[in-house]
């Protein structure tokens, strides 16, 4: 009896044992909010990987200092997403309007030529309201270095809590428009996917594609982008698996391409190709009054 009893307790012990052990190295569970979440995010934290390395980097010449005078609009604040302000330089339509064009920075910051570009397509496209913003939170990098570090220490969700600010801002009845370089021409491509049914044209200066099939069939506005032969960030092979994917998710997606490098529509650009810009910006312009 004594012998049976000391085996039932043996056993007893033994799968206790291998029960706390069994859960001491399992894993917590991940719902399935977070995993969509990072699946969302795999493209921008690409971006932050590739733009915090000293290649990309070397992409970008110590910018231009820009000299504007009697800027047309100025700066606010609005609320993101995420309960926090985020600030933009903002120019009001000259007659009220529903129609928002989002613009949005190169990896610099909002620094003087993003406004300067933001008053050229305000005076350009007419009646609609222009709003830069501000995705480092009034950080600007006048150096590759700094850049670069500004870049590493981004938070990709507060950028896309800001986006969806701007796009709440805009109100729930406007009609969304973005255009961006680089980083902006990446998070312009963001901003279609954010609005929804409310994009209605996207305009996209080189900057990171979206490979996520689902993520593309979701966008519901024309999309035209303009890109670097000589570029490596996005590179050719990158813009044509692009515009493969457009073309299988059935958007409609123009694709202009220069012999040009990286940043070449960027006057500030010390290898700016004015050439490619001009062509470049007159299709953009004729683009988003089409749309």
């Amino acid at each position: 009896m004594k012998k049976a009893i000391y085996v039932l307790f043996s056993v007893l012990l033994t799968a206790s044992l291998i029960s706390w052990n069994w859960t001491k190295t399992q894993h917590p569970t991940v719902e399935k909010a977070e995993v969509i979440e990072c699946l969302n995010m795999e493209t921008q934290q690409a971006y932050k990987l590739e733009a915090g390395t000293p290649a990309f980097a070397a992409m970008h010449p110590i910018p231009l200092v820009a000299n504007p005078e009697n800027l047309m609009g100025n700066m606010i604040q609005f609320d993101a997403a995420d309960g926090k302000k985020a600030n933009a330089y903002f120019i009001a339509a000259r007659k009220k309007t529903n129609k928002f064009l989002i613009v949005i920075q190169e990896w610099w910051g909002l620094n003087d030529n993003v406004k300067m570009e933001s008053d050229k397509y305000y005076a350009d496209l007419g009646n609609v309201n222009v709003i830069a913003v501000d995705m480092y939170d009034g950080k600007v990098a006048a150096t590759p270095d700094s850049a670069m570090k500004l870049m590493r220490g981004a938070d990709m969700g507060r950028m896309t809590a800001i986006l969806q600010g701007a796009i709440k801002y805009a109100g729930s009845n406007a009609s969304i428009y973005s255009v961006g370089w680089c980083f902006g021409g990446m998070w312009s491509l963001q901003t279609a996917i954010l609005a929804g049914p409310q994009a209605k044209g996207t305009v996209m200066y080189y900057g990171r594609p979206e490979t996520n099939m689902d993520k593309l069939k979701s966008i519901q506005c024309d999309v035209i982008g303009f890109f670097g032969n000589l570029d490596q960030s996005p590179s050719p092979t990158m813009v044509n698996d692009f515009e493969k994917n457009m073309k299988e998710a059935g958007k409609n997606f123009a694709v202009n391409r220069y012999e040009a490098g990286h940043g070449f529509a960027n006057p500030s650009n010390p290898t700016y190709n004015a050439a490619a810009k001009e062509d470049a910006y007159a299709k953009a312009i004729a683009f988003l009054k089409a749309h």
